[in-house]
């Protein structure tokens, strides 16, 4: 690390050998190995306790090594180790760095935990944008609002700052940017998808998006899809929404949205993007894919933020009606072959470190890491399908902010 750089700022994962913070540190230009900054020690009776190593002969600033320095942690999942495991560790090394000095801890959490919990069985435990009414408030009886404890935990802990990505809850948004007001940042990643679709031959269209059709699948990502849908740009291009209702625990009936009744025309014989920021079991996508194959599209992507490959969602989606999927390493796990599983051959993965990287550096200005980051492309492709990606004409960074907007469309709770 440099000497400069070194003062200001330490990069650590909450395991030392997490390929995801390893590259991100990389990319703001930490040199130095997360394993020689932090020891990951466990106490004989498995208990975990960090420690951000010093200089052992250094006998004047015992529990002060990290004044005035800036820790990040970086969190993301783990074969090896739970999500409660992981978030405990973080737990702990926010408090060590506080108890060490450092002047702000920030957690990277690119897919911020406990969102799946994001309310309670009271009317007062959530901020949703609907009135909760009694079959609301039953599915938590009994429940705790955990994505509500997870973050007063880490402010307890000794965070100061939250940056995750595309976080699906806007009562666990609410929750966040309540307790670390204007230092939550929900980071939406338009630029990514919208400098993909554009430079890639996933999908076929014209100039002016020709043959080209974005689609939301319900509308809780109605915002998200229309927002990428205006960065693209391309006049010639169309958006769909689809319509769901379920028919009952795990089942849903998918048609087109009424306020896109005629958009069947749209569909056929072009190719179409369905886009979501998770998946889970799968089931609703391809009901979603399905529905779409019979309006007789070219081909049908799936890109989605998130994704969690459990064994249900690998057998599901390895459908035909989905001619490939497109995600984000949010959830580093599905870059393991052995996780893609069947999905292998139809999965595209964008790592987005560098992207990660270049906000990071923008906040904790370093000006002039950001602007060597603003220069380099936005994101790595994992390829586990076939051919080499960028055919088409490659924009400049110089061109691609009038493509895509801003380049760092963020609000503190933002979502979608």
């Amino acid at each position: 690390m440099s000497e400069v750089l070194s003062d200001k700022l330490i990069i650590v994962g909450n395991a030392s050998d997490d390929p995801f913070a390893i590259d991100l540190a990389y990319a703001i230009g930490q040199s130095t190995d997360i394993a020689d900054l932090i020891s990951m020690k466990t106490f004989a009776n498995g208990e975990f306790c960090p420690r951000f190593i010093s200089d052992e002969n250094d006998l004047t600033r015992i529990g002060r090594q990290l004044t005035g320095k800036t820790v990040v942690i970086v969190s993301t999942t783990s074969r090896v180790m739970s999500r409660q495991n992981l978030a405990m560790r973080t737990l702990v090394m926010a408090r060590a760095a506080k108890e060490n000095g450092a002047r702000e801890v920030i957690l990277v959490e690119p897919d911020l935990f406990y969102s799946a919990q994001d309310r309670g069985p009271h009317a007062a435990l959530g901020k949703t944008d609907f009135e909760r009414d009694v079959h609301d408030l039953k599915k938590f009886d009994g429940q705790p609002f955990t994505g509500q404890l997870y973050a007063q935990l880490l402010r307890v802990a000794g965070v100061d700052r939250v940056i995750t990505v595309h976080n699906h809850s806007r009562s666990v948004q609410r929750v966040f940017a309540d307790i670390f007001e204007d230092r939550f940042h929900n980071l939406i990643p338009y630029e990514l998808y919208a400098d993909y679709l554009l430079n890639a031959n996933i999908v076929q269209h014209g100039e002016h998006g020709e043959g080209l059709v974005l689609c939301a699948p319900d509308k809780g990502a109605r915002p998200f899809v229309t927002e990428l849908f205006e960065r693209l740009g391309l006049s010639e291009a169309k958006l769909v929404v689809l319509d769901k209702a379920r028919s009952g625990e795990r089942s849903v009936d998918i048609t087109l949205h009424p306020d896109f009744a005629d958009a069947a025309e749209a569909v056929a014989g072009r190719d179409v993007v369905l886009l979501d920021d998770m998946v889970r079991t799968g089931s609703t996508v391809v009901k979603a894919c399905r529905y779409l194959r019979s309006l007789k599209p070219r081909r049908v992507v799936f890109g989605v933020t998130h994704f969690y490959a459990s064994d249900e969602g690998r057998q599901k989606m390895a459908d035909g009606a989905l001619d490939e999927i497109l995600t984000l390493n949010t959830l580093p796990t599905v870059l393991n072959r052995d996780v893609q599983g069947r999905l292998r051959r139809k999965m595209v993965v964008l790592k987005i470190e560098r992207w990660l990287a270049r906000y990071l550096a923008d906040q904790l200005g370093l000006e002039g890491r950001a602007k060597a980051l603003r220069e380099d492309s936005l994101y790595q492709i994992d390829m586990s399908s076939k051919n080499p990606r960028f055919l088409r004409k490659i924009w400049s960074n110089e061109q691609l902010p009038e493509l895509t907007g801003r380049r760092m469309h963020i609000h503190p709770g933002e979502g979608v």
